[in-house]
């Protein structure tokens, strides 16, 4: 069968348009070539209704049952990865819609699956991959406009990922020079502190030396001879008889008359 889509209308927001997901055929006519019961068919049409209301698990249910009798039917797979998407199960959307793109038979199919696989991508700000993602929907459907502004978005997040990665490199590398710069400063201090140190001691010993030399120059004091009462009489009587002695020289040498001693 042929798998038609619509693209639903971006919204809006101060930073521009938002990417949205292909939507899905709600209408499938139940006269479509469809091998398969009436109720795997109410099953796929049970699975839009409840998409259309934003039920987004009760309609992965439906298209799982539906594909459990028809696993290669396309548009209950694109279906599905849409539901997947809306309840932000990201990674099992995109095995869904890589399934749709590998049994798409058509070109518009094909570059359907690759807009939501991209979408899915832009959701994890995973931009390299979105990018490869939407020019593969480009490749199979050139004229596709929302393709065409989601791939120049995510190339512009990439670049902004990129600057601000080599922002982020840049101030890491200046923040390690800086400690760098401040460990060497540190060092600086602790030898000059060091240096000082070993000045000060130095100075230290030198003056603890000055201080041992200047004690050992000066005269040691001679310790107080004790003499008793009676030496000290004799030294005292001998000093007068040397004195008397003296002066009888010098009175001879005059001529001086000898006084006696004693007057008789």
């Amino acid at each position: 069968m042929k798998l038609h889509s619509n693209n639903i209308i971006h919204c809006r927001s101060n930073a521009g348009r938002v990417w949205a997901m292909q939507a899905v055929t709600f209408l499938l006519a139940l006269t479509c070539a469809f091998n398969t019961h009436a109720q795997d068919k109410f099953s796929i049409l049970n699975g839009n209704e409840q998409y259309n209301k934003g039920n987004y698990k009760k309609a992965a249910d439906y298209y799982t049952k539906a594909l459990s009798k028809k696993p290669d039917y396309t548009p209950g797979l694109f279906n599905l990865g849409n539901s997947l998407y809306n309840l932000k199960k990201y990674d099992s959307s995109r095995k869904v819609m890589a399934m749709t793109e590998k049994i798409a038979k058509e070109k518009e199919g094909k570059a359907a699956a690759n807009y939501n696989i991209g979408n899915t991508w832009m959701a994890e700000k995973k931009w390299d991959e979105a990018i490869e993602a939407y020019k593969k929907t480009l490749r199979n459907n050139p004229q596709d406009m929302d393709a065409k502004y989601n791939l120049s978005y995510a190339e512009k997040m990439k670049a902004k990922q990129d600057q601000q990665k080599k922002d982020d490199k840049n101030k890491d590398k200046n923040k390690d020079q800086q400690d760098k710069n401040k460990d060497n400063q540190n060092k600086d201090k602790d030898k000059d502190k060091d240096k000082n140190k070993d000045k000060d001691q130095k100075d230290q010993q030198n003056d603890n030396k000055d201080d041992k030399n200047k004690d050992q120059e000066q005269p040691q004091a001679q310790p107080k001879a004790n003499i008793d009462k009676k030496t000290a009489e004799q030294v005292l009587n001998a000093l007068q008889n040397e004195e008397k002695k003296l002066q009888d020289k010098m009175r001879k040498e005059k001529g001086a008359p000898v006084r006696p001693d004693k007057d008789w």
